[in-house]
């Protein structure tokens, strides 16, 4: 599932070919992905104009001169790619149609959005964009870990008196919006905390310090324009690269990376997802 260094890389992907561009035509090819799609989603949008591109958490939003924002989730296979920019920054021929290209924006600026999403878990709404962040799925958002609502003292009071494990904590998208678990276990592992260690019994030091933590490892990973495992791209098509350089996520058996460590990277499973880590170094 892509996190957001690989929604925010898709996103900046997309801007120079979408924002301040006319949709001249959309081409909606089903009825649904991972929920129904909104009644005349391509007569809605359709002639709008995206007046500005941005990102909550793992959800893409276009801003349309239609009062409506376009809500885009990538889902677990979703790619979102350009094609004919005609200032060069992509493809210049579009591509031919492929099996799996639910949805297809053509552009007044010449540019082609394809969504490609074979297994189908993505998803696309259409919202007011006055009410969007009423909406049922960002309502319930905490703080963008990039934003300045996400501080020290609100980190440190949300792990007060938490009795789940900090793996857990840095994963509740009300806490934080956006992390997930590759993330997550690379912050901790930058900060010496073992992820079983519940978050209510960390010092509060030692919780202010993750803020800059994740937010150096977020950046680390939007620069290298991601992380791609399996399924994602970069709107160029392009593969992202910031798996070359996981210090522990995926390298069970192999040696820690802390220069005088001497550790073995471990995998746990932790509700359900592994979590990656060295015993020796993170307590």
């Amino acid at each position: 599932m892509p996190e957001l260094p690989e929604v925010e890389t898709v996103r900046q992907g997309l801007a120079p070919a979408m924002e301040g561009a006319v949709i001249t035509r959309a081409a909606v090819n089903r009825p649904d992905l991972r929920w129904p799609f909104p009644d005349r989603m391509a007569e809605r949008l359709t002639g709008a104009r995206v007046n500005a591109l941005r990102r909550r958490s793992k959800y893409i939003l276009a801003d349309l001169d239609t009062g409506e924002t376009l809500l885009v989730h990538l889902g677990m296979s979703g790619r979102m790619t350009v094609s004919g920019d005609p200032l060069g920054r992509f493809v210049h021929e579009h591509p031919q149609a492929q099996k799996h290209d639910h949805v297809v924006l053509d552009m007044d600026n010449g540019a082609r959005i394809t969504f490609n999403d074979p297994r189908r878990f993505g998803a696309m709404d259409l919202l007011e964009t006055s009410t969007a962040e009423q909406h049922k799925l960002l309502s319930v958002l905490g703080p963008e870990p990039l934003g300045n609502d996400f501080h020290e003292d609100h980190l440190t009071a949300a792990f007060k008196g938490r009795n789940t494990p900090v793996k857990s904590a840095l994963l509740d998208q009300g806490i934080i919006a956006g992390l997930g678990n590759i993330y997550v276990c690379e912050t901790l592992f930058r900060a010496g905390i073992s992820p079983k260690r519940k978050a209510g019994q960390i010092a509060a030091p030692r919780v202010a310090a993750l803020v800059p933590i994740i937010r150096t490892v977020l950046e680390d990973a939007i620069r290298a324009g991601g992380s791609s495992l399996k399924d994602f791209r970069q709107a160029n098509g392009e593969l992202g690269y910031f798996q070359h350089t996981f210090d522990v996520y995926g390298r069970e058996g192999e040696p820690c990376r802390r220069e005088g460590c001497g550790g073995t990277i471990a995998r746990i499973t932790q509700s359900g997802r592994s979590s990656f880590y060295c015993g020796k170094c993170q307590r």
